[in-house]
């Protein structure tokens, strides 16, 4: 398993910082390569991203622990990837918020390996990517979901 943990800082509440994280949906607002993440129920989710050439790699996930304004867990439960982790949210100050994100995931073999390899070649910086532009979106929102 390959592990990623990274930890970035955002100028809103924690109350709102939770709000606009625990809308997987909107993930592909700021997760570069998310096309669709779809609730399907009971804290499942399914997963859409894209991969090299016009392919994309699909999963299914679970919400394992959700402590509103604390921590966000996860693990896939289907689908060409086996993944989790978790969102941990801490106020650090009046209207500040530190998000750290952990992360492992295994791609499978074969073709869709290589697909989902491509997506994730330099996890770390992805995370920090896709942090960075969730931070610009919230602050851009004032914290509104």
């Amino acid at each position: 398993m390959a592990r990623v943990e990274k930890s970035i800082e955002v100028q809103a509440p924690v109350e709102a910082v939770y709000r606009v994280w625990s809308n997987f949906e909107s993930f592909p607002e700021f997760m570069e390569n998310v096309q669709e993440v779809r609730m399907t129920g009971g804290g499942s989710s399914h997963w859409k991203v894209k991969g090299p050439v016009g392919t994309n790699v699909e999963w299914d996930a679970m919400t394992t622990e959700s402590v509103p304004n604390q921590r966000i867990s996860w693990q896939s439960t289907g689908g060409e990837v086996e993944t989790y982790g978790s969102v941990t949210f801490s106020q650090v100050a009046p209207d500040v918020t530190r998000l750290n994100v952990i992360m492992e995931y295994k791609p499978p073999a074969g073709a869709a390996g290589e697909a989902v390899a491509r997506i994730f070649s330099d996890p770390e910086r992805q995370v920090e990517e896709d942090l960075q532009r969730f931070k610009a979106l919230v602050e851009r929102r004032g914290g509104a979901a």
